[in-house]
């Protein structure tokens, strides 16, 4: 099989593309240029994709002996990832834009322009397992968390259709993060050491609220409470996400003395509300933009809840139609923000995914 593997420049997919070499495969190293400007992305363990890392991903692909080019994807990752990001806070939602990078760009961009050049099939560094389960027409692949629970990337996934699925490989998934590492310390990868990246890979110096308001302008706007008092004010509601506690600069302290949070922004009038902790539990999830790994589920099912990268898996009980999907938690959670994702699992299997619309509670706890 040809295969392009997807090289960022660290250890991970380095291992990636090593094993399905290993494997007997066709492989293709490609670091994809997500800026048009490479230096202005972050440097070493603070992100990826910047002209150090193409020179790490070129020296294993060398050390490998495969083709190794640079594709130029910077134009869609700005379009589809970079302006969606700022739409989405700008609207009073916060994105995840791992999702966006691999459901726009990883998984479509990438592996569309593969296809178009006679590959079979995009393999990364993601730490997850695809399983080929038989089925009556044949065999279907589906995506299952990886062995690495700490390292799991699967929600970030929880986007790929089963086309996608198809043409894709995660040789890590089934090996712990510090075995990729010795292992590739005995492949004589010099990148054997080096950080993981994390965070936002766009943002330079790690300040989201700084980076929106320099695209977005300062507007000044009043933090209240939920009866509409005006407790403090602030630089733009979208610079604020639900759960948030730091960095809100209340001027009137509560008369209890308990912490609050964001628990709404108000785009259409630019205000942050903010309230105590009890506020921010929901065990309702309204979601659209509905992605399913395979066959849409029928009907109410049992399914495991996810919202965030690392967050807790709740059980729940979801419903489909159409582009729509409704998931009633078994318990409430906290800080779940409009534009965020929910992945729904049925053990380890990944189901699908939706971006959340809107949240409520049904009981009292």
């Amino acid at each position: 099989m040809r295969v392009v593997a997807a090289m960022s420049g660290g250890v991970d997919s380095a291992v990636a593309a090593a094993r399905m070499l290993d494997a007997g495969h066709e492989v293709v190293g490609v670091h994809l240029a997500l800026s048009q400007s490479a230096a202005t992305l972050r440097e070493s363990a603070r992100g990826c994709c910047t002209l150090e890392d193409a020179g790490d991903a070129r020296r294993v692909a060398d050390r490998l002996g495969i083709p190794f080019y640079v594709w130029d994807m910077a134009e869609r990752f700005r379009e589809d990832v970079v302006e969606d990001f700022v739409a989405e806070y700008a609207a009073g939602r916060t994105p995840n834009p791992c999702l966006r990078c691999n459901e726009k760009i990883k998984f479509a961009a990438l592996l569309d322009k593969a296809l178009a050049l006679g590959f079979d099939a995009v393999a990364t560094g993601h730490y997850a397992q695809i399983r080929e389960v038989p089925d009556g027409s044949g065999v279907r692949r589906e995506l299952h968390r990886a062995v690495d629970m700490a390292k799991d990337q699967s929600y970030v996934l929880g986007v790929l259709d089963a086309e996608q699925l198809a043409r894709a490989f995660f040789p890590l998934g089934d090996t712990t993060k510090p075995d990729i590492r010795a292992e590739a310390a005995e492949r004589g990868f010099s990148i054997a050491k080096k950080p993981d990246s994390h965070d936002i890979c766009f943002i330079a110096d790690g300040d989201t609220r700084g980076w929106l308001t320099a695209r977005l302008g300062e507007q000044p706007g009043e933090i209240v409470d939920t009866d509409g008092t005006v407790l403090g004010e602030h630089g733009g509601s979208f610079g604020y996400t639900v759960g948030q506690r730091r960095g809100l600069g209340l001027k009137v302290p509560a008369a209890d003395g308990a912490k609050r949070y964001v628990v709404q922004t108000r785009p259409e009038t630019n205000q942050v509300v903010v309230g105590t902790a009890e506020l921010l539990g929901v065990d309702e999830i309204t979601g659209d933009h509905a992605r399913w790994c395979g066959a849409a589920p029928e009907g109410i099912v049992s399914v495991g809840a996810q919202v965030r990268a690392h967050g807790e898996e709740i059980p729940a009980t979801a419903w489909a139609d159409g582009d729509h999907v409704e998931v009633r938690l078994e318990r409430r959670i906290r800080g779940v923000a409009p534009g965020q994702s929910v992945v729904l699992y049925e053990g380890t299997r990944v189901v699908g995914s939706a971006t959340i619309a809107g949240t409520g509670t049904s009981r009292k706890d």
